[in-house]
């Protein structure tokens, strides 16, 4: 019998942060539909300050893009798009968001997706210690310190939440 632990799953996410050389932590939880962060939170026992969503948008050209948001926060999109240089931001409709990252609304995750899309990371959350984010499928956080967000991906800093 191997002692080495079973991974839970293989997901483009999990793939692309063992690619990267980067240490995380696999959190699976009962996902619940139209649930969001305060379930994860509440499953996982951490705050949901601390789970961060995985927000896929557009500018007003239709490109996409990733917005990393506190779980109890929303995104000022009219912030965020003049700190962009944008003229508006909006999120994407589900099956949209679904092509762009290749991932299931409700399993989002910055790494590993489809397109390459830049990525916008509210700058408080690089502040935290650690942090969960999805790991590419519904109901699978992974838990890493934020630094890594700007390590491995086209992430910049920007202030555009507002408490939810």
């Amino acid at each position: 019998m191997s002692s080495r632990k079973e991974h839970i799953s293989e997901t483009p996410a999990t793939q692309f942060l063992r690619k990267h050389g980067v240490s995380f932590t696999e959190h699976p939880y009962q996902y619940e539909e139209h649930g969001g962060t305060s379930v994860s939170s509440r499953e996982l026992g951490v705050a949901e300050h601390a789970v961060v969503k995985t927000l896929v948008m557009q500018d007003e050209a239709a490109r996409p893009l990733l917005v990393l948001m506190h779980g109890d926060c929303k995104v000022s999109t009219k912030n965020l798009a003049r700190q962009i240089g944008c003229k508006s931001v909006e999120p994407c409709k589900p099956d949209v968001a679904n092509r762009h990252s290749g991932f299931l609304i409700g399993g989002t995750s910055p790494f590993g997706t489809r397109k390459s899309m830049p990525v916008y990371v509210e700058s408080s959350i690089l502040e935290l210690e650690r942090i969960y984010i999805n790991g590419g499928r519904r109901g699978f956080l992974v838990g890493l310190a934020p630094a890594v967000l700007l390590a491995v991906l086209p992430a910049k800093a920007v202030q555009c939440a507002l408490p939810d």
